[in-house]
């Protein structure tokens, strides 16, 4: 078990996978709430077979899978059912992250949580590590990314908190505006610190 957990965030196009994927190179356990948020809902899971209870089976593809683009739909057309969609699936993600965490082999886990101080989840974890970017880069990034106008960035952007209060959760920040290489010496450092860290950790838990 990790006895130490960073939970790494970041806006919309930050470079969240980048850093997780070079922190994974050095051998850390990579927890993330994403792939979680899909594997609740996956096809046969009790969290999709509840999903269907309350909204009909409409919300499924031909093959039984959820159909995310006409649950996304119903949720907009309908605001208050977001509510109880959160109260189901957020749960279920945190208690996963967690066990994954308790399960990991390398000395410090890494966390991986887009929305970690909007949902409260900075409780979870030992430390917080936030990639920030500039607003214009975090736009330009994305819609390369995605193929998405401005207007739909900016309003993915508007639903997270900004980035001056994202930046006052933060334990320790990355600058992702640079190259890999400039990225990747700042997660190589981060790296030292926080298996010294989890050593300390260790001790305490002993």
């Amino acid at each position: 078990m990790a006895d130490y957990i960073v939970g790494l965030t970041g806006g919309i196009g930050s470079g969240k996978s980048t850093v997780a994927n070079l922190f994974a190179e050095l051998g850390v356990v990579i927890v993330d709430a994403d792939i979680i948020a899909r594997e609740v809902v996956a096809k046969g899971s009790n969290g999709l077979q509840q999903i269907v209870n309350h909204f009909g089976d409409t919300i499924l593809t031909a093959d039984g899978a959820l159909d995310r683009a006409k649950l996304r739909e119903h949720i907009f057309q309908h605001p208050n059912e977001r509510t109880w969609l959160n109260a189901l699936l957020h749960p279920l993600i945190r208690q996963r992250m967690v066990a994954q965490c308790q399960q990991a082999r390398s000395p410090y886990a890494l966390m991986v949580v887009p929305l970690l101080f909007e949902n409260h989840l900075e409780r979870l974890v030992n430390h917080t590590l936030v990639i920030d970017i500039a607003e214009e880069t975090q736009i330009r990034r994305t819609i390369e990314r995605d193929q998405v106008s401005k207007a739909q960035v900016r309003s993915i952007m508007s639903s997270q908190i900004g980035r001056e209060q994202r930046l006052k959760g933060a334990d320790d920040v990355v600058s992702n505006e640079g190259d890999v290489d400039a990225l990747r010496s700042q997660i190589l450092a981060l790296h030292k610190k926080y298996l010294n860290q989890s050593v300390t950790a260790k001790k305490r838990h002993e």
